[in-house]
């Protein structure tokens, strides 16, 4: 199979049932207050946002490979500097959401953060073999001066702390965010959730798979561990998967209340368990089919 990033642009359309092609992930979109000092800044199709603090920045993602030069337009038309960005926090290590790191790192100079695995790929370039889309991924352009946390680390930054937590199984470095944003004296818990969906390549099945035996059941405590956070305003990694722009679109009449549901991570978990329900019946099916 032909390893190119519109493949997995394809099979994320076809689960997130959207009309998109290959290059509408990168579809403009104008830069917006979620909450506080938190802000998207990515393409329409891929989430980044820009957390930000009078003692530096930190952003969340840096979509595709051609997303690097939208995310700095958008973050200097915001008024803010994109060398006062300090950290740049990894969901996982897919082209679609690390393809433009490499090019943010070194137009900000900040350090690049994510689990041991996704580390690991962002720094070679090379995917994962144990990927559930290893046959579809490409190389990236290698990431320099990266750092990996552990689980339930907060990186901190002057006011700003964001907790990371290991949400593997989309891919076996998988991490989502969360932090505290205050705003007109309400704090309010923000989650940046990484993609719990399970998509694979051909020749893997998440019900027994060599390159990944656990990965059913890793995936599944990830749902869990997301399902479980504490979560007022949720951004997922495809904005798509967290209803963004339906909660965009009453921004204008209710504020960064529009963004606000207190049942969001429980919401995005529930799709996500029924995406894996759908996958493991087709795996089961295709095996009858072949008879292995």
């Amino acid at each position: 199979m032909k390893h190119t990033l519109k493949t997995i642009v394809a099979t994320t359309t076809l689960l997130l049932g959207t009309s998109a092609l290959a290059g509408d992930w990168d579809e403009p979109q104008e830069p917006f207050l979620i909450h506080g000092g938190s802000y998207y800044v990515g393409p329409h199709g891929i989430s980044a946002v820009l957390v930000t603090s009078p003692a530096g920045h930190i952003l969340i993602d840096g979509g595709t490979e051609k997303s690097p030069k939208a995310i700095a337009a958008h973050i200097r038309q915001l008024g803010f500097k994109v060398t006062d960005i300090q950290y740049i926090l990894t969901s996982h290590e897919h082209m679609d959401h690390a393809g433009g790191i490499a090019a943010l790192q070194k137009l900000s100079g900040a350090v690049v953060i994510g689990s041991p695995k996704s580390v690991a790929v962002l720094a070679s370039g090379k995917p994962d073999r144990g990927d559930p889309q290893f046959g579809n991924l490409s190389d990236m352009a290698p990431v320099a001066n990266t750092r990996a946390v552990k689980d339930g680390e907060v990186v901190k930054l002057g006011p700003l702390a964001l907790t990371a937590h290991y949400t593997p199984g989309h891919t076996q470095g998988g991490l989502s965010w969360t932090w505290q944003s205050t705003e007109k004296g309400r704090t309010v818990a923000m989650v940046f959730a990484d993609s719990l969906n399970a998509v694979t390549a051909e020749g893997f099945r998440y019900g027994g798979s060599p390159a990944w035996p656990t990965a059913k059941s890793t995936l599944e405590a990830s749902i869990a561990k997301v399902a479980a956070l504490k979560c007022d305003v949720l951004v997922s990694a495809h904005p798509e998967g967290s209803d963004l722009w339906e909660r965009k679109a009453a921004q204008a009449r209710l504020g960064s209340a529009a963004f606000i549901d207190p049942d969001a991570c429980r919401k995005y978990a529930d799709r996500s368990r029924a995406r894996l329900a759908r996958q493991l019946t087709a795996e089961l099916t295709d095996k009858a089919a072949t008879g292995h």
